[in-house]
This record gives structure tokens, sequence and C-alpha cells, in this order.
């Protein structure tokens, strides 16, 4: 698994942690809008809704085409290499090097969402070369906030990244990892 700069590889698959991080594939169709038609995941991340067939096809082929791009990689979240559970993303920013995720409504409560940025993170590090890992979310999204500290992350003292998504205004914190041995964030 080496990557360039400006690439990833055409395949990933990142083990540990009592899951599997593994590309999406036409299989996985199906699956999709029970894992992102959730009133949550429409609240809190800039995933369609509602979340149906025709999106599931569109999502994937714009998972294809960012890592093509080699701006992103989005992977389904998994426990043995099977049925997906949720996803997460990496994507290269002028911000650095952010990781997004979402797990399914029926999968969530397991820790999937921690040990999934985790690996991600792992990933980053190791074949990226990253130095800092970041998460940005919005202050009130608990359940985010959880994610992001238990998975080692701290509060970076840096401006909210303020917007609009949805017709709703939101305001992000960005919460930080260093590389393991490297300067503090």
């Amino acid at each position: 698994m080496t990557s360039t700069s400006s690439s990833f590889p055409e395949r990933i698959e990142i083990s540990g942690e009592g899951l599997v991080l593994r590309d999406w594939t036409e299989a996985d169709l199906a699956s999709m809008p029970g894992l992102f038609d959730d009133p949550d995941i429409a609240y809190w991340t800039p995933i369609v809704s509602p979340f149906d067939a025709e999106a599931a096809r569109t999502r994937l082929g714009r998972d294809r085409q960012l890592r093509a791009d080699g701006t992103a990689i989005l992977l389904a979240i998994t426990v043995d290499g099977g049925a997906p559970l949720g996803e997460v993303m990496l994507r290269r920013a002028p911000e650095g090097t952010e990781i997004g995720y979402a797990v399914g409504p029926a999968h969530r409560g397991q820790g999937l969402a921690v040990r999934a940025v985790r690996l991600m993170a792992g990933y980053a590090f190791e074949h990226l070369g990253a130095e800092q890992v970041i998460l940005e979310l919005e202050a009130e999204n608990a359940a985010s906030v959880a994610v992001a500290a238990k998975a080692g992350f701290r509060l970076l003292q840096v401006p909210l990244i303020t917007g609009q998504e949805k017709g709703r205004p939101y305001e992000l914190q960005t919460w930080g990892l260093a590389r393991p041995g490297g300067a503090p964030s």
C-alpha cells in the first residue's frame, strides 16, 4: 500500500482494532440507504438527504472520482470485510489531512467511529506522511465530540469554520491529533 503525494492506491484495506476498513463496491449499494438515510446524518453531515438508491450510486461514483483525483478516500467500516456498518473518510485539504465518519443508526454505541478514526489516522501518518490529522465538528454534536476525545484528539485553538449547509448555519471546531512522537498540536 504505497502512495504518492498526489494519488491514493487503487485499492485500500486497513485492518486493526477489530475492524476492516475497505473499499465500497457495487455490492454495497443496497446497504447504503439504511446507513445514510438517517436524521442525524442528514443534520450533522453534508451527506445528501433523503439518501436513496440513486444517492448511493452517486456517492460510489463520487468516491471513485475523489480517489482518482487524489483528494479523498471513502472506506466502508466493517468488522470482517463484509457488511458495511458506516463510512470513514480521509481528505487532503489546504488546512490539513481531515477525517470524517458516519455510522449507521443500527450500529452506533459499539465504538466503531472511534476505532475507524484511529485506524484512518494511523494510515494517514504511515502512508501519507501526515504530521497531524484533524476532525472538523460542531460543538453541539455531543456524539462527535466524544469520538474526538476518545480517539485522542485535542481541541485546537484555531478560528471556527463557519458556513451554511442544507439551509442551516454551522460553526465547526477543529480537533487535532499529532503524529505519534511528533510535536504536540
